[in-house]
């Protein structure tokens, strides 16, 4: 399929080209459909390794993209680090040969014996898990494969999301401590994820974040002063990265992931991150039900619901598009330039959040710089894999 048509643009953010110049290429392409734009890719993941001042201190969270391909594309930059909220994303890294992965997400029920599995069925694969709660570090201990290889645990340190994690204290330090004293486990160090953290203003940013700083420096300090090894700090996501990565200390990993393919929601909210939107949705006009009104292909089975209604795309060839109404497969836009969009119309749609937005698809198209589609899997968009 030629892809001639398809340009890079400088007025808007990064992603395509007015649609009429593609439609000749792109006609024979359902939608709704997510693309990529590689070269954007590419200069994410340049930017996230200078911003961490190294690949050894970047551990990307693949919650994002959930794609093999970008695992390995990551791993030729030297990013050999990821983190993951499932198993199935575990799997993919390791499947992808990721040399260490991080599960950031408790580990219960059944996923604690899917977990020893994967352990060993990838054993050149380090994999790392998190505890905050002592039950869950003894039900750890039990579920792994009781070998001459002891695994590494994180404590899941709580600053302010109040979802998971234990509060800094007394508590938190003697469970990191009882790491040390489990059979089959190793104190590997303090994740602190603070995603709650979204003030716009730098200044303010750097602020709430210094607070995770205190907690997490002061437990480092002190459990040191034990004599128990903390020999890395998981910290934080896309929002607080660029500050975390300020941290002059030894064993600090940054673990953003929306910025690998970045979304509409985090470009026009933190201006001073070093990331361009590299995904966008094709989606095509179907109807024009009333005067001033269209109807898009583009429900929120295919792109994230989460963001309010109205807020979840950026239509940028639409730009006085008003979001009235979404559905499971419809979009309702009112636009004054409703005339010019006959129904067929293809528009281009960069989504407010793109890590459930990939999630909601099968595969997605990366267009190369040598102008050729290449399609993607989304393999960690299944709860299981295999394991």
């Amino acid at each position: 399929m030629s892809t001639a048509a398809i340009d890079p643009l400088h007025e808007l953010p990064g992603l395509v080209p007015p649609p009429n110049d593609l439609l000749p290429d792109l006609k024979e392409l359902i939608s709704p459909a997510l693309f990529l734009r590689l070269d954007l890719i590419e200069a994410n993941l340049r930017a996230m390794v200078e911003v961490a001042r190294g690949p050894d201190r970047l551990r990307i969270h693949v919650k994002t993209h959930k794609m093999p391909d970008l695992v390995k594309l990551a791993t030729k930059l030297g990013v050999v680090k990821s983190k993951a909220a499932t198993i199935a994303e575990a799997e993919m890294v390791a499947r992808a040969g990721g040399a260490d992965v991080l599960l950031a997400y408790p580990l219960v029920g059944p996923n604690l014996t899917r977990w020893a599995n994967l352990i060993e069925a990838f054993p050149s694969t380090t994999f790392r898990a998190v505890v905050d709660n002592l039950d869950a570090l003894r039900n750890l201990s039990e579920h792994l494969p009781t070998n001459r290889r002891r695994h590494p645990v994180l404590i899941d340190l709580e600053v302010g999301m109040g979802r998971t994690g234990i509060p800094a204290g007394p508590a938190a330090d003697e469970l990191y401590a009882a790491i040390a004293e489990t059979p089959n486990l190793d104190p590997d160090g303090i994740h602190a994820y603070d995603g709650q953290i979204h003030e716009h203003d730098l200044d303010a940013r750097r602020r709430a974040t210094a607070k995770t700083w205190d907690q997490v420096l002061a437990m480092r300090d002190r459990m040191a002063h034990r004599g128990l090894p903390v020999p890395r700090l998981v910290l934080g996501g896309t929002p607080t990265f660029t500050l975390h990565a300020e941290l002059n200390v030894e064993g600090v990993e940054c673990s953003p992931g929306t910025c690998v393919l970045h979304d509409w929601g985090y470009f026009s909210r933190f201006p001073d991150l070093p990331f361009r939107p590299a995904a966008v949705l094709l989606t095509r006009v179907v109807s024009r039900p009333a005067p001033g009104r269209v109807c898009l292909d583009l429900g929120h089975k295919a792109i994230a619901a989460d963001p309010p209604a109205g807020d979840r795309l950026k239509l940028p060839h639409v730009p006085d598009a008003r979001f009235v109404g979404q559905n499971e497969e419809h979009l309702i836009v009112e636009t004054e330039m409703a005339d010019e969009l006959p129904p067929g119309t293809a528009l281009f749609a960069v989504p407010s959040h793109i890590c459930p937005t990939c999630a909601l698809h099968q595969r997605v198209f990366v267009l190369a710089p040598d102008r050729s589609l290449r399609p993607w899997g989304v393999a960690a968009r299944d709860r299981v894999l295999n394991y």
